[in-house]
């Protein structure tokens, strides 16, 4: 006899679970946070047409 398996599945997010900050790509550079950013790429990004999600 043959012992039964587990064939529940749990559908799981990508992400799910993780602790991750909010990432943008500005002119071609990823950074996290914009607080070292001088005012010309502080208003580059005030000025882009934000997506929601």
């Amino acid at each position: 006899m043959t012992p039964e398996k587990n064939t529940e599945k749990k559908t799981v997010l990508v992400g799910e679970g993780r602790d991750f900050e909010r990432i943008r790509r500005i002119t071609g550079y990823l950074v996290g946070t914009t607080d070292r950013w001088n005012n010309a790429k502080r208003a580059e990004e005030r000025d882009r047409v934000k997506h929601s999600l």
